[in-house]
């Protein structure tokens, strides 16, 4: 009995019925993003909660990108070392400096620390993907240089859960 047990509870797990999740108030899983988040609009960052962490994570960090960018993969957000009581980043904190005061924003591919909103050329819609990483250390040995490439090096070996949430955008 307490195998088959188990192995439900493995199975469930593998399901995803205890898996971490990153919501945001501010778009739906799969649906557009607002102006707001964009260029085209204030630019600022969208608002992000999370639960289902698993006990050991000690911090958290969060990458977006744009996979359908003319050029490739495009980065548009590399945040990390969010500490791991944390359950959420409010909306626009990127730009009011209102980070978890250990985070660290890295490099996106706009050459600036920090948010930078959708931004595709005209035509086709492009998806955001905003990635959470559950990590089981403090702290990365990273500072505001650290570009996405560098992050997933520096997390290799530590990610315990991962969550995402897309959005969608078109000019």
């Amino acid at each position: 009995m307490k195998k088959l047990l188990l192995v439900l509870l493995t199975l469930l797990w593998i399901g995803g019925v205890f898996a971490m999740e990153i919501k945001s108030d501010s778009f739906k899983d799969g649906e557009y993003l607002a102006k707001d988040y964009s260029c085209q609009g204030q630019n600022i960052s969208p608002g992000f909660s999370w639960s289902g962490a698993p006990a050991n994570t000690k911090s958290f960090a969060i990458i977006c990108d744009d996979p359908d960018a003319p050029v490739g993969d495009w980065v548009h957000w590399v945040v990390f070392n969010i500490p791991g009581n944390t359950a959420g980043l409010g909306e626009g904190i990127s730009q009011s400096g209102a980070l978890p005061k250990e985070a660290v924003e890295g490099k996106n591919d706009f050459g600036k620390n920090g948010y930078g909103g959708a931004c595709p050329p005209p035509g086709k819609p492009h998806r955001y993907f905003f990635k959470l990483y559950a990590l089981d250390v403090e702290k990365l040995p990273l500072d505001a240089s650290a570009t996405k490439k560098a992050l997933l090096a520096g997390m290799k070996g530590h990610i315990v859960a991962e969550a995402k949430i897309i959005g969608l955008y078109k000019r």
